[in-house]
Parts: structure tokens; sequence; C-alpha cells
């Protein structure tokens, strides 16, 4: 059956030319095909942001091919796969960017080896183009992933480790998932974690950050602060993060993605 809807994830920027050519590719292959941008300003080369917009962003994307380009290996020897998670199909290059979003029980894989999909001459620093661009759109318009190449093991794909998160003692701690463009501050951890150390929303929680310590209000959104206040919230992927009223976060304390924070109940 065909799937009309494809999705569009990477670091390619707008100012460039190179989202416009995979657009084309896509139309060319399947007019019918809705294309849905998710972002192209994952930052050059990140590929654990590329995996965690993925992952968070598919929930509410419709049944579809979801493909994701956040690839500093490309033209090396690392695979270009398609992987059929349920009624989603996800392409891009096997270096984790599809693992957090490409996972369950029932997964299959394929590397991608069937040039007959392809753009020719494909360029060795474009297959966003050229490769994934092109068999998402085969797939989109009713193609078997299964004829896109050779099947894989899934248990041999490239995955990130997922972010830490721990809780014990009284205490939750976890890293900097992402950091958003107003400078929110998504950790790994959830709301139940939060739960689970006995803190309550409008309570006040202590944050240390490396050897520093501070007292922060745990609120339902922004404005459950002053501007310019410090505030905890659960965001609307159901994570913890820190955030500024009115400013950014991430600057005034410090956070790049993978820095560790504890949360505790303050005294």
């Amino acid at each position: 059956m065909p799937k009309h809807c494809v999705t569009l994830l990477t670091d390619y920027g707008l100012e460039d030319g190179f989202v416009a050519a995979c657009h084309g590719v896509i139309a060319s292959i399947c007019p019918p095909a809705r294309i849905i941008d998710i972002t192209h300003l994952v930052p050059p080369g990140d590929v654990r942001r590329g995996a965690a917009l993925m992952a968070q962003t598919v929930p509410y994307l419709p049944a579809g091919v979801h493909v994701a380009v956040v690839d500093p290996g490309v033209g090396t020897r690392r695979r270009a796969i398609a992987v059929a998670a349920g009624d989603r199909v996800f392409v891009g290059p096997d270096n984790g960017v599809l693992s957090w979003a490409a996972a369950g029980a029932d997964v299959r894989a394929w590397e991608l080896t069937e040039r007959e999909l392809w753009v020719e001459p494909v360029s060795a620093t474009f297959h966003g183009r050229d490769i994934f661009a092109p068999v998402a759109a085969h797939i989109a318009a009713g193609r078997d992933v299964a004829t896109a190449g050779s099947e894989i093991d899934p248990a041999g794909l490239v995955r990130l480790p997922p972010p830490n998160r721990t809780v014990r003692d009284g205490t939750a701690e976890g890293e900097v998932v992402t950091v958003d463009r107003f400078g929110n501050v998504q950790l790994s951890l959830t709301d139940a974690d939060l739960d689970a150390i006995g803190a309550r929303c409008g309570g006040t929680l202590t944050v240390t950050l490396g050897r520093h310590s501070l007292r922060m209000a745990y609120g339902e959104t922004f404005g459950s602060v002053p501007p310019g206040e410090l505030v905890a919230y659960t965001d609307a992927t159901g994570r913890v993060a820190l955030a500024v009223n009115s400013g950014d976060a991430a600057q005034r304390l410090g956070l790049p993605p993978g820095a560790h924070v504890r949360l505790a109940v303050a005294d």
C-alpha cells in the first residue's frame, strides 16, 4: 500500500538548495506525496540531537516514510538503511540517527543496495538527494521496502546509547538531551522520576550542576515564575526541562547537551 506521507529531518540548513533538491526528487518520483519538514536545523553532524528530535516528533506524524539525514560519515563505508517498524518506514544512514525512533519488538531492516531506485550519478557527499530521498519516494508510491536492498539483522544496526537516567536515594540524575531555540534545557528525566523522589508541582527543587547547586521552582509552565526567574517543568514530551521565563536557561546555566544534572526536593 502506498504511504504518501514523507517526512524529512536533516542538518542541511536553509541557506542552500539541499532541502529543495530532496523535495524535488520526492515530488518527481511520487507526485501525490505529502512532504512534512520536521527540521533542517539540526546542528551540523549532531547525530544524537537528530535522533532525539526524530523520536520525539514521529509519534505525532502520520504513518509514512521518515527520512533522517544527519550524516557526517556520508560517502564512507557506513551503510544506507531502511527500517520498518509497525506502519512506519525509516530511511537514513546506519549511524544511530534512526535508532531511538525505529525501535520495537517487530522491526525489520534492509541495507539499501538496489541502485535502480537511486538518482544517478550518485554524489559521494549528497546521499540525501541521491539515495535516501528517492528510496523514500519509491516506498511512498507503493514499492515494497523489501525490494530496496538486502535484508539485514536489526540487532547489527548502530544504536545510540540511551541518555543516562537514575533515580535513587531521593535524587533523580539525568543528562541534557536537547536544548531548543529558546534555550530551554530538556533532561532525560520524566515527570514520573520526579514523582518518585517526592517532588510536587508548586514545590522547590535543589538542582546540582557539577559542584554547584541552586534552588529552582517546579512549576507547570514558564509563567509559574516571574520574568527572568528559573523554573523546572514537564515539557510537551513528558520530560523534565529547565527554563528561564523570557530568557535562555542553557546560556545562564552553561548546560550543553550531555551535561549531567541532579535533582532533589529542596529542604
